[in-house]
């Protein structure tokens, strides 16, 4: 059996920008067989499960195998994973290939030694994009009580994360030659959209959410015009919306389309926010066997949003903010650490 680090480096050299994860997903599943554990890849995932001497409630693993595309500004080759010191960088080292080396080595380490219940480990393809397969992975998989995310938080664990709903704002008005603005009233739709954007700071932040705060409504994009001579007819902003558990999707569409003038289409509303429920009791078998375990919100998204009526957390190795950047590297103790805590974690909780 490999160490954690060699597979990690095996997983980085395969190249797996989502939509061409075969290779890996292959990979993945030959490394389980061999390992000796019960595996099953499909159009979905690769599946790994581990059943406990006795009944008892079902732990998943979950994580991806896909990565974002390398992109510019790289000092190294991306899919040459190449280890200086503590760090291994290539693409997907920490996002998020180092949680997949650490579940897969997890679950071979407590193979036949779980007392009860059942360990899935899953991973999915697609995450990176809004095509994700792990809604139909979590379909196939049956009842799930309680779940890991594998994403990079250096090993904390995110007891809450951001929702993110897409809208775009339009502002229409009246099309007319510039030179003659000043001629009765009529509406510009750039002036009207920007009094609407202007309102957005702090539109919706009377609900703050204990950990990650308030609702943020951030325009991305604009569009507008049809020539620099005319009156626009109609401008339009993208609007990313970062919610949380305070303002369920459904409300939070309610509130900006009743205070804002322009009209509010939602285009995205499927990655709501998500949270660890009070009393958690994977959390307490997390604290037990990693008693210096920090809790945090967490500000990007995750499959978490498709295990978020199981009793869940994100945690794993590396840093987010290491995410999608040129150079993308893992601390290497890290991984080490991650692939005993997963261990430790479905010993404690299928105990």
């Amino acid at each position: 059996m490999p160490t954690e680090i060699a597979l990690l480096s095996e997983l980085v050299a395969i190249p797996s920008v989502s939509g061409a994860e075969e290779s890996v997903a292959r990979f993945l599943e030959e490394t389980a067989r061999k390992a000796g554990l019960d595996v099953v890849r499909d159009d979905a995932s690769v599946t790994i499960r581990l059943d406990g001497k006795a009944t008892g409630p079902t732990l998943a693993l979950i994580s991806h195998l896909d990565v974002v595309p390398p992109g510019e500004g790289w000092t190294r080759d991306p899919f040459v994973p190449e280890i200086e010191g503590d760090r291994l960088y290539g693409r997907g080292s920490g996002d998020a290939k180092a949680s997949v080396a650490a579940m897969t080595l997890a679950a071979a380490d407590v193979a036949g030694r779980l007392s009860a219940g059942r360990l899935l480990v899953i991973f999915g393809f697609g995450e990176e994009t809004r095509h994700t397969t792990m809604p139909i992975a979590v379909g196939r998989a049956g009842a799930i009580d309680a779940a890991v995310v594998g994403e990079p938080t250096n090993l904390e664990a995110a007891v809450a994360q951001r929702g993110l709903m897409m809208a775009d704002l339009v502002a229409r008005g009246d099309q007319r030659h510039a030179g003659y603005a000043q001629d009765g009233k009529f509406t510009n739709a750039i002036t009207a959209l920007a009094l609407d954007l202007a309102r957005l700071d702090g539109i919706v932040a009377e609900r703050a959410h204990p950990i990650l705060g308030v609702t943020t409504v951030t325009p991305t994009m604009l569009s507008g015009g049809v020539s620099r001579n005319v009156t626009p007819p109609l401008a339009k902003a993208v609007l990313d919306v970062r919610s949380t558990p305070a303002w369920p999707h459904d409300e939070l569409a309610r509130a900006l389309k009743s205070r804002l003038t322009g009209e509010v289409i939602i285009t995205s509303d499927r990655l709501v926010p998500c949270e660890t429920p009070p009393g958690s009791r994977l959390l307490d078998a997390a604290r037990a066997v990693r008693p210096a375990l920090r809790t945090f919100g967490s500000p990007t998204c995750s499959d978490w949003v498709f295990v978020r009526h199981a009793d869940a957390i994100k945690c794993g190795p590396g840093t987010s903010r290491r995410s999608h950047t040129p150079d993308e590297y893992v601390d290497l103790p890290e991984v080490t650490a991650a692939r005993a805590f997963y261990a430790a974690l479905a010993k404690e909780y299928l105990g």
